[in-house]
């Protein structure tokens, strides 16, 4: 089964965090899709530009209504995703779990629902 592994966490301070920090960051991710990907479970992942980029888009009585920048002001934003394959719940859980940007926010993890 497919789930989606959605990284949030607050932008402001990785933006702020010294280049050492950042750099092992990324080494983690690194080694962390090495390891999904070696044991069978990446199917796709990505990291986002920044909320501020953001553009939402909600349809009322017909017409589009376009806003810019991030939708709602929260402590920690969609920074990234991981699509992945698990047996089951409790192993995209595990998963999540030992994704890096466990450490310093939250993993969202949902089901794909096939269409």
């Amino acid at each position: 089964m497919q789930y989606l592994l959605m990284i949030h966490s607050d932008e402001k301070a990785m933006q702020a965090a010294p280049r050492e920090q950042v750099g092992a960051m990324i080494a983690a991710y690194g080694a962390y899709t090495n390891a999904m990907k070696e044991a069978g479970a990446y199917v796709g992942g990505e990291r986002l530009h920044p909320s501020s980029t953001a553009t939402v888009v909600r349809t009322k009585n017909g017409k589009a209504q376009v806003l810019n920048g991030p939708y709602a002001e929260v402590k920690e934003q969609l920074g990234g995703y991981y699509l992945i394959e698990a047996p089951d719940l409790d192993g995209a859980i595990a998963w999540a779990a030992r994704c890096p940007g466990a450490e310093t926010g939250a993993i969202e993890v949902r089901p794909i629902w096939a269409m």
